[in-house]
């Protein structure tokens, strides 16, 4: 008798421990173990990363640099040209005054001249005619000639040991001037002149960067001062005075150079004219 085939549920039942092997095998890492493999990677990796991204944010610095240098040079020559050009209307315009002050002084002096001329035809004439000279003299309208003091000054060859490595403390300033200025008139000076630019009440000795001005003129290094005065008594009272000390400081200080001599004859020009200004009471003010 035949044999009976076994049932439905025993014929494809699967081998349950080969499964289950074959499971553990497949997840054998647990996840916790993988996440932590993976943020070491990371961890790893990092430090290359930021290494790129500095690199390559030098590397966009460097580029504007370059570009920004780029443009900077291409610019020079024209800011280089625009003060060439400034310097050279500077120089024109200097020159042009200088003319028209010449010119001035010389219709000045015929002026003078033939108002002279005019009044001397009479004694009351001629006496007025001599307090206007007097005037004029006061007034530096008038060129002078006599004996008196001649100083030099000039900028510091060497810096002395109160310029604490600055050179500009070596450069003779616009309050130098003024201070020589002031103890000649305070010496017994009649006439001043800086550079040939006559000194009057309303002169004005001052700074506009690193020019002096005199009367809105810049002066040039070295600046000569000529003084008409007393030769007996001048260069005894300048030197010995507050301005001769103030001198000799600079000099031991910040090593300004200065020198200064008697002179038997020596001219100074008028000064340039000045329009004057007067004030005048409110109508209606006490």
């Amino acid at each position: 008798m035949p044999s009976l085939p076994p049932p439905a549920t025993e014929q494809r039942r699967p081998d349950t421990v080969p499964a289950l092997l074959a499971q553990i095998w497949d997840e054998a890492l647990d996840p916790g173990y993988a996440a932590a493999a993976a943020r070491r990677n990371d961890e790893v990796h990092a430090p290359v990363r930021r290494w790129l991204g500095t690199g390559v944010a030098l590397g966009l610095v460097g580029v504007l640099l370059a570009a920004a240098l780029v443009q900077a040079d291409s610019a020079r020559p024209a800011v280089v040209q625009r003060r060439l050009d400034l310097v050279a209307r500077i120089q024109a315009q200097t020159t042009r005054y200088d003319l028209e002050t010449k010119g001035l002084a010389s219709l000045q002096a015929d002026v003078d001249r033939l108002k002279s001329s005019a009044l001397g035809a009479t004694g009351q004439g001629q006496s007025l005619d001599n307090q206007l000279r007097l005037l004029g003299l006061g007034a530096a309208e008038l060129a002078v000639t006599g004996p008196g003091l001649r100083i030099t000054m000039d900028d510091a060859i060497t810096p002395g040991p109160g310029d604490a490595g600055d050179p500009a403390l070596g450069h003779v300033l616009d309050r130098d001037l003024q201070m020589v200025v002031n103890g000649l008139w305070a010496a017994g000076a009649e006439a001043i002149s800086i550079n040939d630019q006559r000194l009057s009440a309303l002169s004005a000795i001052r700074s506009a960067g690193d020019a002096i001005l005199v009367d809105y003129r810049p002066l040039t290094r070295p600046y000569v001062i000529l003084a008409i005065g007393d030769p007996r008594t001048i260069q005894a009272t300048f030197t010995t005075g507050q301005a001769g000390r103030g001198l000799r400081t600079l000099q031991q200080t910040y090593g300004l150079q200065y020198l200064v001599e008697g002179v038997d004859r020596v001219t100074l020009p008028a000064a340039a004219a000045t329009g004057l200004r007067y004030a005048t009471t409110k109508e209606g003010s006490p």
